[in-house]
């Protein structure tokens, strides 16, 4: 289970069996930039851990260019 927590709710979940991928969490980032805004406005900080497919360069890249 991969939740989007926000401060009015749940933004967006994905339930697997098995472990996320690279892949499948870049897929995961990219559809919840969607519902994330410029900051400083609401859904605006993505915080995430030092698990190693939040540090790939693609997930990096899609954050910044939004």
């Amino acid at each position: 289970v991969l939740p989007a927590l926000s401060l009015s709710g749940i933004l967006l979940v994905d339930i697997i069996e098995g472990s996320f991928t690279k892949r499948r969490f870049s897929q995961f980032i990219d559809a919840l930039l969607d519902q994330m805004n410029p900051f400083p406005g609401p859904n605006s900080v993505i915080v995430m851990d030092n698990c190693s497919i939040h540090k790939f360069i693609l997930v990096q890249e899609m954050i910044l260019k939004r």
